[in-house]
């Protein structure tokens, strides 16, 4: 397993063993099994190399203590707080013990107050730059502190700007049940494309393999685990994926792409409008939260999932401004149903 972040005196080779603690980290004293099951406050003093390997050893369990349910981990890659928090809240509520929420945020920014269900929920934080390594850095951060709670058996990762399209036990059970992960790949010529490939990749990497896709990912646990322990593609990006290469919409898809191609649906589920061109989706003021254009986000594709055709091709939306918000709490809640509540057993 690669180290997460290289330093300028540490040679580029260097790797972490999986099956071994890092040689220059003092491994902590055995911890009990509660830990894994419930993890209670999840900040810790843990540096990346001792959280990717310490999470990297968790999924070896290959039974879920106690016969609690699966849970879907929300990872919540963000700039700052979280302005649509209060659709969250609703969207959540009544579903306790079926979730898991880690936040990424800017080590400066605030925690939530008490009694929101953000509240504690950020993992230790470093700085990110848009299209840079350090991006793809927070998302692994993310990963490997959800795959501490030995229950998160789905990864999905959202923004501040993202809003569900659809109540929690439909989101739920539909990604529990997917035979599939979302993790969007294609080939695209250009210089948004295969234009970004660096030539240093070689031989490691070549130019065929090499794939573009949405940055908003869902996973199983098994493919969160290959992304936290990979020593093969992560290294490669980290030295040579910089500045103009946008590490955040290439990695992720070259890596499945080359490895697990029959793994994913090869399609994003967070919905998104590029129709009016630019390097960023169209962002979403007050005026165009509507009944008509959130029905149009959540039933107007089609899709196959599980090998069936079905209008649900996606469970999220994006890029929502802070002053969208009065609008969604309006509509949202009851075009979604959010009084539905998720009934599946919650204890064996």
């Amino acid at each position: 397993m690669a180290q997460l972040l290289v330093q300028p005196s540490a040679p580029p080779q260097s790797v972490v063993s999986p099956s071994s603690p890092p040689r220059s980290v003092s491994v902590k004293p055995r911890i009990g099994l509660k830990e894994f099951v419930e993890p209670g406050v999840i900040l810790h003093d843990m540096t990346d190399e001792e959280l990717l390997w310490r999470a990297s050893m968790v999924p070896k369990i290959q039974k879920r203590p106690f016969r609690r349910p699966p849970k879907v981990a929300f990872l919540f890659l963000t700039k700052g707080h979280l302005p649509l928090a209060p659709l969250w809240e609703k969207f959540f509520e009544g579903n306790e013990g079926f979730y898991s929420i880690y936040v990424h945020a800017s080590p400066l920014n605030g925690s939530a107050p008490k009694g929101s269900v953000f509240h504690g929920r950020r993992v230790p934080s470093k700085a990110v730059q848009w299209g840079r390594m350090n991006m793809m850095e927070a998302e692994r951060r993310l990963l490997a502190n959800a795959l501490l709670d030995v229950s998160n058996q789905r990864f999905v990762l959202l923004s501040e700007a993202c809003i569900p399209l659809f109540n929690f036990p439909t989101i739920y059970s539909y990604l529990i049940n997917s035979t599939k992960i979302y993790v969007q790949a294609y080939d695209l010529p250009g210089s948004t494309g295969r234009g970004r490939y660096m030539k240093k990749m070689k031989p490691l990497l070549k130019l065929e393999q090499w794939r573009k896709g949405s940055q908003w990912f869902e996973m199983d646990r098994s493919l969160a685990i290959e992304v936290i322990s990979d020593d093969k593609y992560f290294p490669l990006f980290q030295r040579h994926c910089t500045s103009s290469c946008f590490a955040d919409e290439h990695y992720l898809a070259t890596h499945v792409s080359v490895r697990f191609p029959g793994r994913t649906a090869n399609r994003s589920l967070t919905w998104v409008d590029w129709t009016k061109g630019g390097p960023h989706p169209a962002r979403f003021l007050r005026t165009d939260v509507t009944v008509e254009s959130l029905e149009r986000m959540r039933n107007g594709s089609s899709c196959s999932y599980n090998g069936r055709s079905t209008r649900i091709c996606f469970l999220f939306a994006r890029k929502f401004l802070p002053n969208s918000l009065v609008r969604l709490m309006r509509f949202a809640p009851k075009l979604m149903d959010f009084k539905q509540r998720y009934k599946g057993r919650r204890r064996g």
